[in-house]
């Protein structure tokens, strides 16, 4: 819940000024649900980034005030949307079985689902990372065929880590991305889970993007208070830009 409808404006016109990165890196931007139209129209009619919501209802349309559909962010230009994020699971109760409603209904209206998954610290202390994870992602996906999940993003952001600016360390990031490739594999099958994208989100900033982002079976970031700054955001994407040159 950051940038208002001009200030989003504001930083996207900057943002553009400040990237000297070519299409290898694909960027999107997940403004507030009132700030989608503004940044929208800020990109242009040729946009270099892509627009996502942070959050949908699972049904079309109906008596849900304040609610927002996807048939509603197709209309404002969103092509992706973030779901389950850990703040909306911890915050607003939001429960694996609807975030599998949310899912699918992204499937439905053309959207493709930004799918975040992690575990609190009390679970990893616990030794429980995996379980927790591995269950998060089976519920939020089920029903999916290999097809539809091929369109499906996943985000491993570690509860602990988000805002708190104790990243994950690279192996341990790198340990939960194989378990979650891992469990793709299982339940559909291994080509299919080498196609999937798989985030890291949890305190990414300028100084630690780098060794993220070109850790084994990372395929990018899911930046939270970094992308705030229109100087640490764009030093996190020519990171992102680096790793995809070479």
């Amino acid at each position: 819940m950051n940038k208002t409808a001009s200030e989003a404006a504001l930083f996207v016109r900057e943002l553009l000024g400040a990237l000297a990165v070519g299409q290898e890196v694909e960027i999107v931007l997940a403004p507030p649900f009132t700030a989608l139209a503004s940044v929208r129209a800020a990109l242009g009619p040729a946009p270099a980034m892509a627009l996502a919501a942070q959050n949908l209802h699972w049904e079309p349309h109906g008596a849900y005030t304040g609610e927002i559909s996807g048939p509603m962010l197709r209309d404002l230009g969103c092509t992706f949307v973030i779901l389950g994020h850990s703040e909306r699971r911890t915050l607003f109760g939001e429960r694996d079985g609807d975030i599998q409603k949310k899912v699918r209904a992204a499937l439905t209206h053309g959207l493709r689902p930004i799918l975040c998954v992690g575990e609190s610290l009390t679970e990893r202390e616990a030794g429980r990372t995996e379980a927790i994870v591995t269950g998060q992602l089976a519920a939020g996906l089920a029903g999916l065929t290999a097809k539809e999940l091929e369109t499906v993003t996943l985000a491993y952001e570690p509860v602990w880590a988000i805002g708190t600016g104790r990243a994950a360390t690279t192996d341990q990031a790198v340990a939960v991305h194989r378990s979650i490739r891992s469990c793709l594999a299982q339940g559909w099958d291994k080509d299919t889970a080498s196609a999937v994208r798989i985030l890291y989100g949890g305190s990414v900033t300028p100084q630690n993007a780098e060794s993220l982002i070109t850790a084994d079976g990372i395929d990018g970031a899911l930046v939270g208070g970094a992308c705030l700054q229109t100087e640490s955001f764009a030093t996190i994407v020519a990171a992102a830009w680096k790793q995809r040159l070479h």
